[in-house]
């Protein structure tokens, strides 16, 4: 198999059905040419180049470093996590690391991070599926009626002066990570407080980790950081957030992660393992310096002490999936070789905030409560993965914590964070949110009248992350109505719009789509799934939900949402549970609805019958879009709430109610229904319940020359109690994934997938075989992804150049073969580029049509061919031992000298001629 490659690469995009090795490396190409193409004419997209062993992607500009997962995706399905270059713009996937071996399935390949795709030549970013991140209908009014106040403003700074300090201990080591860790962190603390103070512990997100002093854009991901650099202080972002919570009494500390994120690429986890063993140990420190202050750093022991028994752990971007998972770690304690911690737990989490977080694994903490920001204009973590710490506690454990979503209108993701903001940065910074100057987003532009400005954005968010200490730590029920849905402003946060909802709490049973239910009237659709018909938004269409947030399949199992569609009022859509649900002691039912973006006033009609018939319209309900642009995931719910005082009227059982009815009196529209609860005031404790941990660890092995051996998943479950989760089992070959529910029980071995390992003495590239793992019921997931790797232990075939016609008459071919050794049970690539020499074939002593195909260039003006960005690739596919590639000539009228043509082997690496690699030379003789 041949092909050639057109030079110019401007960013990534589609590999288009080859048979081509999924991978990924670097490559600087010439600008200004075409894509690359097969020797039968198929157009490849730009910007991919593919070796044996690696694909590789160059961007045309830097991709600054972020939170969200740089991915390759192939056919909607995730193919892998590729490593970053130290240049910033190109990136390698090692076939070992690819979740498919089939080589025939990668079609519609795409870069993606977040649900932004990653490979548009020009112009604003795309969304995943592939449409221009242009503005949409314009939004509604910035000015939207301001919601009541609520009864206490968080954002007010409390009775207390504050003091700062900080500390930098001896850096650790971390597993998986060749580099040391630092141990430094920021310090803010209440002045002249008595007794022990609760503790608020920051994490900064994953950004860049070094710049060069006096530079406007020279930073770096290294960890170290080089001479002549300096570490991005990225912990003295929160400092305002520190001091409003210090006001208020709490002892708060900011630490610095920067080691973990110029290292955590290694990580299969992203780093949310490392990020939990950094807070953890320095909760440890404080619990020692708590105990015995004399052991603390000279510069803290004129603090207050910290009373570790109330804990908050505040994180962003990655550092939220961090403390989500330090939170999961202080309860259910992780596998040994894993963790990078290994004392006591001498503290309580109280609860979490999560400032635009990630959650690759999608393994929530259900029984810590939580506060998770989602900012409208998040650049970075766009697809607001982080509703998932709502939707996805739901059913796993009792019930009773708190989660609830933030959703900040006009904010990005980058100004929670001062040290990510340009004009108050120490380092480089920009805003995350890109906009097409030409084609100004109208929700998140600059300009834009919803959008925030730094300091009203930072404002915002220092004002809820002290709700939830309030409520979360303090045990002030009054904070909860700005946090739970209830529809109360903090006058603090002004002028952000900021809207609210959540699960848990007092809430009781609900109608949720996730399990048996039934649904008449309305479609029961699925949050991840690439058939239209399936899905709940078009995979293919316009806007993206949070609540629809892909994890690494391309569909899930029961996990669903209600659609209704209509073209008249008066249809109604009838969701049944499998068993009768109790509404019994609850005030109201609490619905979570939303409807496309920029949409206002659609009204739905909700009653409910018990298991005896009766039916009780309980209310109408109106429900209005967030402000969107094809740029915003903002399909979001909305929070809605209908007295249950029409059902108690009506002589309606609650403890017996069957059916709930949604009937819109709208004219037409869309709706969709993410669950609807019994609600009552109040937070009740929260009691962790024993639950059992799973742990999917990795296995590697050698293929071995003969024989067959078996593996097993290596999977780990501790923990109390019996659990169920879904296990997804990835075929190796294809990329597809099987899934089924299991039971797990501390110590069993209930997750059973064997891997069947054949020896040969073929080579061939590593095979890795994946599970994923995911929490239903009873139980936490720690890490979520893993297997066993297979790797290839037989060595490489020599490969070898013979001409088959290297010295020809005009109008004849030239013609070389590609020999290996022996077969291989990989395709083995070499890729080569004409290099110049003296009397040298011109562009019109070849072939035009073959010239077209090969360069996508024209024979005029005539130019010797090492200067018609001519670049060959050559593969043998696997089983095969040859292959053989030809140069068609023409005749001309010219009488000439001899001419040649030369073409040497090429570093993936560097683009450079490889020292002692294959050549390829060949005469053409004239004709008259």
């Amino acid at each position: 198999m041949i092909r050639a490659r057109r030079i110019g690469v401007t960013a990534v995009a589609a590999l288009a059905a080859l048979a081509a090795s999924p991978g990924l490396a670097q490559a600087q190409q010439p600008p200004g040419s075409a894509p690359l193409t097969t020797v039968s004419g198929t157009e490849l997209p730009p910007g991919w180049q593919m070796s044996g062993e690696q694909l590789i992607w160059r961007s045309p500009s830097p991709v600054p470093m972020g939170d969200a997962r740089v991915e390759f995706h192939a056919n909607d399905r995730l193919l892998g996590v590729p490593a970053p270059g130290e240049d910033g713009r190109t990136f390698r996937l090692s076939l070992d690391d690819a979740a498919t071996t089939d080589l025939q399935d990668l079609g519609d390949l795409q870069v993606i991070a977040a649900g932004r795709r990653l490979d548009t030549p020009d112009g604003p970013p795309r969304d995943a599926r592939g449409g221009r991140r242009s503005p949409a209908a314009a939004p509604p009014a910035a000015g939207a009626r301001k919601a009541p106040a609520g009864a206490v403003d968080p954002g007010s700074p409390g009775p207390y002066g504050t003091q700062r300090a900080a500390y930098d201990l001896d850096p650790v080591r971390l597993p998986g990570f060749p580099e040391p860790v630092e141990m430094r962190a920021e310090v803010v603390a209440p002045a002249g407080a008595v007794g022990r103070r609760p503790l608020a512990l920051f994490l900064h997100g994953r950004h860049a980790t070094c710049y060069k002093p006096g530079t406007e854009d020279d930073v770096t991901g290294d960890w170290p950081c080089a001479d002549g650099y300096r570490p991005i202080p990225s912990h003295r972002g929160y400092l305002r957030d520190q001091q409003l919570l210090a006001s208020q009494g709490y002892l708060t500390v900011s630490i610095s992660a920067n080691g973990i994120n110029g290292q955590d690429w290694q990580a299969e986890d992203g780093g949310a393992q490392a990020r939990s063993s950094l807070v953890r140990r320095h909760l440890d420190r404080w619990a020692d310096w708590s105990a015995h202050p004399a052991k603390a750093p000279a510069a803290l022991r004129g603090l207050t002490r910290a009373d570790l028994r109330r804990v908050l752990l505040v994180g962003h971007s990655r550092g939220g999936e961090g403390v989500n998972r330090a939170a999961m770690d202080s309860l259910y304690p992780p596998p040994a070789d894993q963790d990078g911690y290994r004392g006591r737990v001498r503290w309580t989490v109280r609860g979490t905030v999560l400032i635009g977080p990630t959650i690759f694994g999608q393994n929530p903490v259900a029984d810590v409560p939580s506060t998770t920001i989602l900012p409208g204009c998040d650049g970075d973590v766009s697809d607001l993965q982080g509703e998932v710490f709502v939707d996805g506690t739901r059913g796993v454990s009792r019930g009773t914590a708190l989660h609830s979503a933030v959703y900040v209108v006009g904010a990005n993701h980058n100004f929670f964070n001062t040290e990510w903001t340009p004009g108050q940065a120490e380092a480089p910074a920009t805003d995350d949110f890109w906009s097409d100057p030409e084609q100004p987003d109208p929700v998140c532009s600059a300009n834009a009248p919803t959008r925030l400005t730094a300091d009203q954005q930072h404002r915002a968010g220092a004002t809820y992350i002290a709700a939830a200490a309030r409520l979360f730590v303090a045990g002030d029920d009054r904070a909860r109505p700005l946090l739970d849905g209830t529809g109360l402003r903090a006058p603090s946060a002004d002028p952000a719009r900021v809207l609210t909802h959540a699960v848990g709490a007092a809430r009781g049973a609900g109608f949720l789509p996730d399990g048996p239910v039934r649904v008449t009237g309305g479609r029961l659709c699925a949050a991840v799934d690439p058939d239209p018909a399936a899905a709940c938004l078009d995979p293919e269409g316009q806007g993206r939900s949070p609540h629809f947030a892909r994890w690494d399949t391309d569909r899930e199992t029961d996990r669903r949402a209600v659609a209704l569609g209509w073209s008249a009022p008066g249809a109604t859509t009838t969701v049944r549970p499998p068993e009768p649900l109790s509404l019994a002691g609850s005030h109201s039912l609490a619905l979570r609805v939303f409807v496309p973006p920029n949409t206002t006033g659609t009204r739905l009609d909700v009653a409910v019958t018990d298991t005896s018939g009766r039916r009780a319209a309980l209310g109408r309900i109106t429900v209005d879009g967030l402000p969107g642009s094809e740029s915003t995931a903002s399909y979001w719910a909305r929070e809605l709430r209908v007295p249950l005082t029409a059902a108690a009227r009506a002589g309606l059982d609650l403890r017996h109610v069957r059916s709930l009815e949604l009937t819109p009196r709208s004219p037409s529209g869309q709706a969709w229904l993410m669950d609807a609860w019994g609600w009552r005031p109040g937070t009740p404790s929260v009691r962790p319940t024993a639950l059992s941990r799973v742990d999917v660890g990795r296995t590697v092995v050698k293929e071995g020359d003969e024989g067959v051996r078996t593996y097993r998943m290596p999977v780990r479950v501790s923990g109390r109690g019996s659990g169920q989760v879904r296990v997804y089992t990835v075929d190796p070959v294809t990329g597809e994934t099987r899934d089924k529910l299991v039971t797990v029980r501390p110590g069993g071995q209930d997750i059973d997938v064997s891997v069947e390992v054949r020896g040969n003495t073929r080579y061939s590239e590593d095979v890795r075989h994946d599970i994923l793992v995911k929490a239903v019921r009873g139980t936490v997931v720690g890490s979520y992804r893993g297997g066993v790797l297979v790797e290839n232990d037989d060595a490489m075939p020599t490969v070898t150049i013979t001409p088959v016609a290297d010295r020809v008459t005009e109008g004849q071919a030239l013609a070389w073969r590609l020999t290996l050794s022996e077969a291989a049970d990989t395709e083995i690539w070499k890729l080569f580029r004409t290099q110049p020499v003296a009397d040298e074939l011109s562009t019109k002593d070849v072939d035009a049509n073959w010239l077209r195909e090969q360069t996508g260039s024209e024979p005029d003006p005539e130019r010797p061919l090492s200067q018609a960005d001519l670049w060959v690739g050559l593969s043998v596919p696997a089983g095969s031992t040859g292959v053989d590639w030809s140069v068609p000539t023409v005749v001309d009228d010219v009488r000439e000298r001899a001419e040649s043509v030369r073409f040497e082997e090429i570093s993936w690496d560097d683009d450079e001629p490889r020292p002692g690699g294959l050549v390829l030379t060949g005469t053409v003789l004239d004709a008259s």
